[in-house]
Parts: C-alpha cells; structure tokens; sequence
C-alpha cells in the first residue's frame, strides 16, 4: 500500500492544473432571437489547502486563475452599425475562490472515490471585446463578483511519493451577471438573466 499514512494528516497542501468550458444559461425578456454561444477551452491553475473534519469528510480551500475564451452572437441584427457588433469576444481572466467539503469513500487499496460540493466566487478581470461605443455601451463587463454553487465527484490515487487526484466539476451562477445600471442597448435589451455555467475539469498533486 502506497502513503498508508496520508489520510491521518489534519492538514494537507498541493496545486491544481486543469482546463475548463464555460457555458451560460440566458433568460430573455421576449422569446426571439436567442444568443448563440462558441464554447471555448480554457486553463485552470491554482492551489489547494485541505483540512480534516472527521474520518472521510475533509474542507477544502481551492483558490485559482480560470481563463478561458468564448464567443456570443447576437441573432437579432436590427439596432447594431455592422455586424462586427454583433459579435462579444468574452476573454474571461478569473479568480475562482471556492470552499469545498469533500466526502470519501472508504480507502479500498490505492484508490479512493469521493464527491464534492459547495460555495464560489470570482472576480472577474476582463472586459467584453467588441465594438461596442458606437451604439453608446463603452466598456462593458459583467458583474465583477459572482457567486456560484458547485457539484463534482472525483478519485484519490495514492502513488508512491504523492496523491494524485483528477477530479470533474459543475459550477452553477446564482447571480444574474448584467450590471443593474447598463444602459439601454442592442445587446442586453432582451436579456432578463444572464447566468454562467461551466465545467472544471482538474489535475491535483498533494
């Protein structure tokens, strides 16, 4: 058996890579010309600090950088100067801050299911990119804090000199993202709520 001791520590440390598809679920105030989304992939990095609550249920504090790219297209034409407007390049840079209780399995061998779930949130670093001041909407973003619920499951593997644990998870917005005092204009005029979902696929080392 590989690091038989590993899971008596209180307190454990190790760092993330990962990548990452956001997505967005949009409610509209009239039901035309629904946004198209180009999902992109993007990369994740970040630390991890874990600490032990009882036998099989530990906290975890997972702080990292999410960039990733994705492209909405505006359907609805009327309103904008060219079709360039109709188009948001979103270069997301965020700082992802979740807190998480991790829930294991009993240790069969080297390995080790578990599922967790818990709180975010992120501040958002970037603006939209596009040709937006025409049509008066100059330098538009979107909430720079969100909040977000998570779900995701994963599997401790115990190596010879480390753990090693790929892990897959849901992150859900619980906050409409379109600042309340964005002027009127093209492009949010029909959006009642704008909502991130995404998927966070990580590689963690402890």
């Amino acid at each position: 058996t590989n690091l038989p001791n590993f899971d008596e520590k209180n307190l454990k440390f190790g760092y993330f890579i990962g990548t990452n598809t956001y997505n967005y679920k949009i409610k509209y105030e009239e039901d035309l010309y629904p946004l198209k989304v180009e999902k992109g992939t993007g990369l994740n990095v970040g630390l991890i600090g874990e600490i032990k609550i009882r036998k099989n249920l530990n906290l975890s504090f997972e702080p990292g950088l999410y960039s990733n790219n994705t492209k909405i297209i505006f359907n609805e034409k009327l309103g904008f100067n060219s079709l360039n407007d109709t188009v948001w390049n979103v270069k997301s840079n965020n700082i992802h801050l979740p807190i998480l209780l991790k829930y294991s399995s009993n240790r069969l061998n080297n390995f080790k299911p578990y599922l967790k779930a818990g709180l975010s949130t992120s501040i958002n670093l970037n603006e939209i990119e596009g040709t937006l001041s025409n049509n008066g909407l100059e330098n538009f973003k979107f909430e720079k804090f969100n909040f977000y619920y998570e779900l995701g499951f994963g599997v401790d593997f115990y190596l010879r000199y480390f753990k090693f644990s790929p892990s897959v998870r849901g992150v859900f917005s619980l906050k409409n993202e379109i600042p309340n005092n964005t002027p009127d204009n093209p492009w949010t005029r029909n959006i009642d709520k704008f909502l991130t979902r995404a998927i966070f696929i990580n590689f963690s080392f402890y």
